[in-house]
């Protein structure tokens, strides 16, 4: 089998497909939740916590003086704790939204219930025929 054909068999598994959609909508769904936290979440709990931006925590490690994280950025190297604290609340937020979507998938999700028992093919059923009258 040559490289090619090895591939394209490879390429168009239905596993490899289900893969390739799952990281198109993934792409697509994390842009929607990073909106939602961004924009819907995180400003309340900046409200709730007395109008707090986490994003501008840092300390200068150059000596700059600056108000803002992109001002202190521009003058030299800066620790950014405020922006990890947030991502670490984005991840937090939505690794609590995903746990909900698939709780709520398995709740309706319903189990088939099972089929039942396939007859026994003829032939079977012939033999134990025989079997049963040669016993008596």
């Amino acid at each position: 089998m040559s490289f090619m054909s090895e591939f394209k068999e490879f390429a168009v598994k239905g596993n490899v497909m289900d893969l390739a959609v799952g990281v198109i909508i993934g792409g697509a769904f994390g842009k929607i939740v990073d909106s939602v936290v961004g924009d819907l979440i995180m400003p309340i709990v900046g409200k709730i916590f007395g109008g707090l931006d986490f994003n501008n925590y840092f300390i200068p490690l150059a000596g700059q003086a600056a108000t803002n994280l992109a001002d202190a950025k521009k003058a030299g190297a800066v620790f950014a704790y405020g922006s990890f604290i947030t991502i670490v609340l984005n991840f937090a937020i939505l690794a609590f939204i995903i746990f909900l979507m698939v709780k709520q998938m398995n709740r309706l999700k319903r189990e088939a219930p099972p089929a039942p028992p396939a007859a026994p093919p003829e032939d079977v059923v012939l033999l134990r025929e025989i079997r049963d009258a040669l016993k008596k």
